[in-house]
């Protein structure tokens, strides 16, 4: 009856809740764009009219998730790189007629570290015998057939593989470098000069002096499109609801713990007589206890003070058998913790010489005495260490097979079931500081006993702090309200109705197409798509799930689909740039008559400064930054000529050479030669690779799947 009453009563916020729900859901379809269920039929990718299977696509995402611990989306992103670069180059490799045969193929296997370590493939004299391995796949094929399918699809990698390399050889073979550019990258880098120069900063022209037109700058952004090419991305706002627990709902689990620490007694309607319900305190079965009162099970592992909840640990280790600790709030949750054991001196420290013997569990191979020598050995250094205890230390190092010999020995805190049964049977009978000599199936160990701590066997009720189902619903209906009204009202009213809730406002810029993760909203990948689906336009009005608990309601505020940045997106940047070719031009006109550094420096009060031994690879001038044009152009004059003013990163320059060192010939330049063609060497695969792509018509719908 008290639960019909209680059902009762809440009946209207019931229907409320659901009421609202059912009209969220309608007005979703019709307020704003739902996004098409329909399955899409276009391929993954397509490579030049080559179209990539969705279902190949999809297995080879699934598999590189397994193996290398990927989110869905980076798998995407890592299987959609390799299978663009395969396609390329596999059509690269049909138009040339570029193929892998047996050489090509044996000479691939035959530097994989992976076979060349097999012990199966090592012939007699240890070395890889590309022969054995032939025979072991083609015996695979009888006696493994599931294996032998693995390995047609590991051999297809391995002909690819040869493939690319012949390719990128043939490029490679035409990439050499002649005795005369070794010499010009030898003078690049040796040749010095030195110079007087006048800087002209582009801030001695004030910024209030230029005026740049939006004309202006998009004309230079169409003259610049490649610099300024981009994505489609969007922008959008959201109000977030977090579904978080109330202090109320905090009070009531706090409530509900402190309820089952002591006995209660309850009246029994069918028996009418008084029950007498067993709390924490007095309860035998504490097993089953925990399983009915806590979200964590019963842990029966004893444990030190330091793998304690660090706040509480003092209290909780200095507690009397059963006495109970809480409720109290650690990592998240509400606890109870109850005292059921101590170990005295459970936790054990301590450090050992180990000496071992040939056949020895874990010996070193290099190890050759057997196991009466290690035993005298023990046994002299055992007698040692017990005439003067101080020496234990120094003995450690040079003395014991163990790891532990870089720590001096010590191997840490350990306890029972840890470490070996007669070593630890020792250290736990004897006293701090007792040194002895223990035998396992290591060897033999000296055995120093340093420090000791109780260990506690704590019953833990653990209940995670969430929201109560009353909280979650006020949640839903606050979200779904908002949603409702923003959807009904003009789209700029966003701001306008969430601050009048008191709501706060976030925006993101610039999310782009395969996004799944946004400022403050982790996986968020279906609130990306829908804001790219062709149905979505700005203004539009949507709720979504927040995976961890709650929800967030987002509108479009801005649409970029065009291929080069608007003039707002780089207004700044363009500014910037205009600003100092106005600059320039202004000071040109002011100073070009100025013939020498003199007259210069006279007429714009600035100070004639020396840069001495500058390099074509070694451009900057003191106190005014890198200037490879400038500095380049120097190399051109002749000595004690001056040159016309010259635009550089931060000003105008007036430079005059006072001197050119050439630096002596060398009897061959080879040296420099083989270091570019080198450096060219590894620049192709990736170079030669962009080229291809750049070239390339690519059809990307990753976004329609994923």
């Amino acid at each position: 009856m008290a639960v019909l009453g209680q059902i009762r009563q809440r009946s209207f916020f019931l229907i409320l809740v659901i009421g609202l729900a059912l009209f969220a859901f309608v007005i979703s379809g019709v307020f704003t764009n739902s996004i098409d269920d329909s399955s899409p039929s276009d391929p993954v990718v397509v490579v030049n009219d080559k179209e990539i299977d969705i279902e190949l696509f999809r297995f080879n995402v699934e598999q590189t998730e397994r193996n290398y611990n990927y989110s869905t989306l980076q798998a995407v992103s890592a299987v959609w790189d390799q299978t663009v670069r395969n396609t390329i180059l596999n059509q690269e490799f049909e138009i040339l007629g570029i193929d892998a045969g047996k050489a090509q193929l044996e000479e691939i296997i035959s530097s994989n570290n992976a076979f060349l370590n097999d012990s199966r493939f090592l012939n007699e004299s240890g070395f890889f015998d590309f022969g054995l391995f032939t025979n072991f796949i083609l015996s695979m094929k009888t006696n493994n057939p599931e294996g032998y399918e693995n390995w047609k699809s590991q051999e297809a990698n391995l002909v690819a593989m040869a493939k690319e390399k012949i390719y990128l050889d043939l490029i490679r073979s035409s990439a050499g470098f002649t005795n005369y550019e070794g010499e010009s990258a030898y003078h690049i880098e040796n040749d010095q000069v030195s110079i007087e120069y006048i800087q002209l900063p582009y801030s001695l022209i004030p910024d209030s002096l230029i005026t740049i037109s939006d004309k202006e700058i998009r004309n230079y952004i169409n003259e610049n499109s490649k610099k300024f090419k981009r994505d489609p991305s969007r922008s959008i706002r959201y109000v977030l609801f977090t579904e978080e627990a109330s202090d109320q709902d905090i009070q009531d689990q706090r409530n509900y713990l402190e309820s089952i620490i002591d006995d209660k007694i309850i009246y029994n309607d069918v028996s009418k007589l008084n029950d007498t319900i067993i709390g924490l305190k007095k309860v035998s079965n504490i097993y089953d206890f925990i399983e009915e009162h806590s979200s964590t099970s019963f842990d029966s592992i004893y444990k030190p003070k330091g793998q304690l909840s660090s706040e509480y640990a003092e209290i909780l280790f200095n507690l009397n058998k059963n006495e109970v600790f809480g409720p109290y709030s650690d990592e998240g949750s509400l606890k109870l913790s109850k005292m059921l054991d101590r170990k005295k001196g459970g936790s054990i420290r301590a450090s050992h010489i180990l000496v071992a013997y040939k056949d020895a569990s874990r010996a070193s191979s290099s190890i050759t005495r057997n196991k009466s020598e290690a035993k005298l050995k023990a046994n002299n250094l055992f007698k040692r260490i017990r005439r003067n205890p101080k020496l234990f230390e120094e003995l450690v190092k040079d003395n014991s097979d163990g790891p532990s010999n870089v720590l001096e020995g010590d191997l840490g805190f350990f306890q029972e079931g840890y470490m070996a049964k007669e070593l630890y049977d020792f250290a736990n009978k004897n006293r701090i500081g007792k040194i002895g000599l223990v035998e396992t199936e290591f060897g033999f160990h000296i055995v120093k006993i340093k420090e000791k701590e109780d260990l506690v066997l704590i019953a833990e009720i653990n209940q995670p702090i969430i929201p109560s189902d009353f909280t979650s619903s006020e949640i839903f209906k606050s979200a779904t309200t908002f949603e409702m009204e923003t959807v009904k009202a003009d789209d700029k009213n966003f701001n306008k109705i969430a601050e009048s809730k008191n709501l706060l406002i976030k925006s993101v810029d610039n999310v782009n197409l395969l996004d799944d993760k946004l400022p403050g909203l982790p996986e968020q990948r279906q609130l990306v798509q829908w804001s790219f689906d062709s149905s979505t336009k700005v203004g539009d009005i949507k709720k979504f799930n927040i995976s961890s608990g709650g929800y967030v309601v987002a509108q479009v505020t801005k649409s970029r689909d065009k291929k080069i940045a608007d003039i707002e997106e780089v207004r700044l940047s363009v500014f910037e740039e205009l600003k100092n070719y106005k600059k320039a031009e202004l000071l040109k006109n002011k100073f070009s008559k100025n013939s020498s550094l003199e007259e210069l420096s006279e007429q714009s009060k600035s100070e004639i400064q020396t840069a001495s031994a500058l390099t074509q690879l070694n451009a900057v001038l003191a106190g005014a930054g890198k200037e490879s044009y400038v500095v380049g152009a120097a190399f051109s004059l002749e000595v004690n000529e001056t040159s016309d003013l010259i635009e550089g990163s931060n000003g105008l320059y007036k430079i005059k050479l006072i001197g050119k060192v050439v630096a002596d010939e060398l009897a061959s330049y080879t040296a420099y030669s083989n270091s570019l063609r080198i450096a060219e060497n590894s620049r192709i695969s990736t170079a030669v690779f962009e080229a291809l792509k750049s070239s390339s018509e690519i059809e990307d719908n990753r976004s329609l799947y994923y």
